[in-house]
């Protein structure tokens, strides 16, 4: 749990002045621990990552959150394990890839993070088709 209170204190300040959300931080959460679990459970995994995006495509749509999900995946600063370095099913794989590269983009660019296909009900609707 260290791992994941070191890597939340990077990301969960405020950004322009906006602060992180403080529901965020237990979603962020759900998915870390799932990203780095050995055995790795995909259906857990996928349910983590559903509720994150949910989140960010509603009420949690704001871009401090979208900025932190974004640094919180793209560095993986103070992970206990970096889920880049973690044996995850490429699907699984690749959305976390997806959400460190323009979800920042969101809510200031959502042009350019959409031609990504980084906004959040992008991401979304990919996980729900993920195979589990």
């Amino acid at each position: 749990m260290a791992g994941f209170n070191e890597a939340w204190s990077t990301v969960a300040g405020s950004h322009d002045g906006e602060p992180v959300s403080l529901t965020l931080r237990p979603l962020l959460e759900a998915v870390y621990l799932q990203s780095i679990s050995q055995p790795f459970n995909p259906r857990e995994f996928k349910k983590s990552l559903e509720n994150l995006l949910e989140f960010l495509s509603d009420e949690g749509r704001t871009n401090a959150n979208c900025w932190a999900v974004d640094l919180f995946f793209a560095h993986a600063a103070g992970w206990e394990r970096d889920w880049a370095q973690q044996d995850l099913p490429d699907d699984f794989h690749n959305i976390l890839a997806k959400m460190g590269e323009a979800l920042h983009d969101t809510v200031r660019a959502p042009d350019f993070a959409r031609d990504y296909g980084c906004l959040p009900e992008q991401l979304l609707e990919r996980v729900r088709r993920l195979p589990v």
